[in-house]
Parts: C-alpha cells; sequence; structure tokens
C-alpha cells in the first residue's frame, strides 16, 4: 500500500517539482503533511506516548530521509524524469537489506531470498526496460548532467534506507506511527525553514506558488507523506527491516500502469516482463511466510 501511494504520487508531483524546484516543492509539500499529520495525530492521542529520546530519533531520521532524501529525489526525478528517477531509487531496498543484516542482524535467505533477488531485479528491468523506442514524452528527456542525476537518486535511496532503519527498534515498542510520522515531518520542515532562512539562493522557488501547483502539491503531500511513510512505519512495527523495504521498491512497476495512462501507449514487452518477475519474486517471498 505504501508503494502504491508513492507511485500514485509521482503523478502529482512531477509537474510542481518541475516548476517551483526541488527544494521550494519539498517545503511546501512537507507543509502540507505537517498539517494532516497533526490534525490526526491530536485526535487520536498518540503523541501523549512521544518522549524526548524518541523525538530525537525521529527527528534525526526526518531530516536524514525526508529533508536530504526526498529532496534529493525531486531533484532527481527534475533531470531524469519519474521513469528513471524510479529505477535509482528502488535501489534503496538493495541498501536496506546490507544494512538490515549488518547491523540488526536480519539475514534474508532461502526462496526468500530468490524471491526478493526476483522482485528487485524485476522492478530494475520493468523501468529500465518500461520505454518505448518512439517514446517522446518530456518527463523522458534529461535535464542537465546525467551523471548529477545519477548521483542525486542514488543518494535519496541511501538517505531512504538509513532514514528507515534507525526508526526499526523504536517502532518495534508500539509507539504510534501517526504520531511518530508528524514528528518526522515537521522536524524536516523545520531542516528546511533554516536552510531559506540562511539565504540561500537554491532553496527559494524557481517560480511563485499558483493554485494549481498547491493542489498538486496537497495531494503529493496527502498520499506519499501522509499515507505512504506512516504505512511504512506500520509495516516497521509487524515486518522484517529489509523485506519491508524489497515490498516498497515496487513503486515503479505500480506506476507503469499510471503512467500507460498518462502517455496512451502500452509499456514496452520489458516493462511487462520485469513486472512478472516482480510478481514471481512477491509471491515467493509469501510463500516462505
Amino acid at each position: 500500500m505504501a508503494a502504491a501511494s508513492w507511485a500514485v504520487s509521482s503523478l502529482f508531483s512531477a509537474p510542481p517539482a518541475q516548476r517551483l524546484g526541488a527544494f521550494a516543492f519539498s517545503r511546501w509539500r512537507m507543509l502540507f503533511a505537517s498539517a494532516i499529520l497533526w490534525t490526526l495525530a491530536l485526535a487520536g492521542g498518540g503523541w501523549r506516548d512521544l518522549d524526548a529520546a524518541a523525538v530525537g530519533l525521529l527527528g534525526l531520521s526526518g531530516v536524514v530521509g525526508i529533508f536530504i532524501g526526498d529532496t534529493a529525489l525531486f531533484a532527481c526525478m527534475n533531470r531524469l524524469g519519474p521513469r528513471r528517477s524510479g529505477v535509482l531509487f528502488a535501489t534503496h531496498a538493495m541498501f536496506s537489506a546490507l544494512l538490515a543484516w549488518l547491523f540488526l542482524g536480519e539475514l534474508i535467505q532461502g526462496w526468500a531470498l530468490v524471491g526478493s533477488a526476483l522482485l528487485v531485479g524485476g522492478v530494475m528491468m520493468a523501468v529500465l526496460w518500461g520505454k518505448r523506442e518512439d517514446e517522446s514524452h518530456g518527463w523522458e528527456q534529461t535535464r542537465g548532467r546525467l551523471l548529477v542525476g545519477v548521483g542525486l537518486g542514488l543518494v535519496a535511496a541511501l538517505c531512504q534506507s538509513v532514514a528507515t532503519l534507525m526508526l526499526k527498534p523504536l517502532m518495534a515498542t508500539g509507539i504510534d506511527a501517526v504520531s511518530a510520522s508528524s514528528v518526522r515531518m515537521s522536524l524536516a520542515l523545520a531542516a528546511h525553514g533554516l536552510l531559506l532562512a540562511s539565504g540561500w539562493p537554491g532553496a527559494r522557488a524557481k517560480q511563485p506558488l499558483r493554485a494549481h501547483d498547491a493542489l498538486l502539491t496537497f495531494l503529493s503531500a496527502a498520499v506519499a507523506m501522509a499515507l505512504g511513510m506512516t504505512l511504512i512505519l506500520y509495516a516497521m512495527r509487524h515486518g522484517q527491516a529489509g523485506l519491508v523495504a524489497i515490498f516498497s521498491s515496487v513503486t515503479p512497476v505500480l506506476l507503469l500502469p499510471l503512467l500507460w495512462a498518462v502517455y496512451r501507449r502500452r509499456p514496452a514487452a520489458g516493462a511487462w516482463l520485469g513486472a512478472v518477475l516482480a510478481v514471481t519474486g512477491t509471491a515467493l517471498i509469501l510463500a516462505r511466510s
């Protein structure tokens, strides 16, 4: 469900992110998401269980995963488009599996390992081979240096992995996921505010926020951040961290039919093959359970 949320939100995100710039778009997105999450957290009352140590850890996770990671992801999307940035971000599954083994002692083995390899490989194939030869949509163009875009995508993936895994022990205590998301979002937004206040030109919006931009940004915040990131925290409470990351990496496969609706063209044969591999890998992992 988190992966589906991120897939849907990427269609809302691309136009305002390109118009406003990665930093301004992320800042507005976090502001909307914080308002939504705190409304839910205050209504639910789960914020009362937060202590200073939890707030500190959640804040660090928010700065790494949301302030740095999300901003890098949208800077990558602005350069490479949602399809290619998606395959780079999908590498967070491999980063997460490795880090979960090194620091949490979680080991994926047997059929679950085979299924994980098929799933991640299928995602990569679906995105890399998902473009038809005659595709000329504006989102497929490279803006700026390709190497810089690739680097931004990998930074975003690594930050996502680190920020999520550091919360695994905390979420296992049963802390309220909505309140945890609220704290992460607010402290990441505060970091963005400090960057803007510093006067750095790159933090400023490229264009003024229009009503249509605000609507798309609000929808992206509601679906990806308020819903998707909270679902990931719930998943971390109940599941193995590496497998949670691997399942959440299927966003690019789920994005294919959505891009089909935008492009009005069927994805290429390689995209279908990659999707079949991803589904097969998912089945193997679930069979292991």
